[in-house]
């Protein structure tokens, strides 16, 4: 059975690592904007979606790289952050009492510690609020699911093909697209069967979220929604993939030039009115991937849309050249600075020299402080 520490120790690291990737994802999506590549869509997303890739393999990587120092190799090479600092610290890099200095590089040690345990206001605090988003993040997705199967279960089966399934539905405005265990289904409104533009343009686009397999990451990111919860890069980091995603399908489908810019707005401007109105269930069903959304938040606050975003971008479109060569030019640096993440903030292993050093340093601290308190009993009496 693995222990309870270590469980603890993957989830904070996972954490960390979500907070890192997406403020590394960030600037380098700057980057892109500075060097003129702000309409690489398809790029940005498969960068993102690279970093969770990292995120997921930093572990295994982790791992492999303390299996290489236990055999004799790379033996020399210490890339634990807290050592780093303990390092630093003795070699004169900053002031602060020992005593203090070794309070704050444990306060993660302490935290695991008092969590496993229950000990504690904060820990018992943290333990209440993860457990409450875990409970409330769930039952939301279970009835999400539900919710999201009661409409594809009334709706009609129209065409199949493969492992496809067209199906009409009265019970939904908006054309979305999810998938089962093995079938895909892209859900049309039955009343765009008289509309052939908003047909044909709903088509192009939930086939495209299939072909980038946006569905898949939706169920992914929907899943880990709930452990995640207490994490604000963690939603951020699943608003981009909802973001980009639609901003590169709607590229790649006017790429294919069979659907003109003038169409395909209009096309989301109807269906984009037709979301206003109370529609509850599709609301709140998922995972799934829908043609548009209605941000009602936005609406109210005043600020622009994303549906105005997605018009602006449409209108704008460039094509990139060389996106793959894009791509591997800056994954790769991503993944590594991801990696290296991974492996410095680790939990430090054996008694280095450094740490036995400060350990003694604090306890010379500890014993100074004695002294001078007994001497000042002394001479008080």
């Amino acid at each position: 059975m693995i222990p309870g520490d270590a469980v603890l120790d993957a989830f904070i690291n996972a954490n960390i690592l979500f907070c890192v990737a997406y403020a590394l994802w960030y600037v380098t999506r700057i980057g892109l904007n500075y060097l003129g590549l702000r309409h690489a869509y398809g790029t940005q997303l498969q960068l993102l979606n690279g970093a969770f890739v990292a995120i997921v393999f930093a572990p295994f990587l982790v791992l492999l790289f303390n299996v290489l120092q236990s055999n004799g190799i790379a033996t020399g090479v210490n890339l634990n952050l807290s050592d780093m600092v303990v390092s630093h610290y003795l070699n004169g890099g900053f002031e602060m009492k020992a005593t203090r200095f070794e309070s704050l590089i444990q306060i993660r040690e302490n935290l695991s510690a008092n969590v496993l345990s229950g000990a504690g206001i904060i820990a018992q605090a943290v333990i209440v609020a993860f457990l409450a988003g875990l409970i409330l993040g769930a039952v939301r997705l279970v009835y999400s699911m539900f919710c999201l199967h009661k409409i594809v279960g009334n709706s009609f089966t129209w065409r199949r093909f493969g492992r496809m399934r067209l199906l009409l539905s009265d019970r939904t405005l908006v054309p979305f697209s999810t998938r089962g265990i093995r079938n895909y289904y892209v859900v049309i409104p039955t009343h765009m069967l008289s509309q052939g533009n908003e047909l044909k343009v709903s088509l192009a686009h939930e086939f495209q979220h299939i072909r980038q397999g946006d569905l898949e990451w939706e169920i992914l990111l929907e899943a880990l929604k709930p452990l995640f919860f207490l994490n604000p890069a963690y939603h951020a980091w699943k608003r981009q993939v909802e973001h980009l995603r639609e901003l590169s399908c709607d590229s790649a489908v006017l790429t294919r030039g069979s659907i003109c810019v003038k169409t395909y707005c209009d096309t989301l401007l109807s269906v984009c009115q037709k979301t206003l109105r109370k529609d509850r269930t599709f609301v709140i069903a998922v995972p799934k991937v829908a043609l548009v959304t209605a941000d009602r938040a936005t609406l109210r606050e005043g600020k622009a849309s994303f549906l105005e975003h997605r018009i602006r971008s449409l209108l704008d479109a460039r094509r990139v050249n060389h996106p793959r060569l894009i791509l591997a030019a800056v994954i790769l640096p991503l993944f590594a600075v991801t990696t290296l993440t991974a492996i410095s903030i680790q939990r430090p292993g054996d008694w280095s020299h450094d740490r036995l050093m400060l350990s003694t340093v604090v306890n010379l601290e500890r014993l100074d402080e004695i002294n001078r308190l007994s001497t000042f009993g002394r001479v008080r009496n």
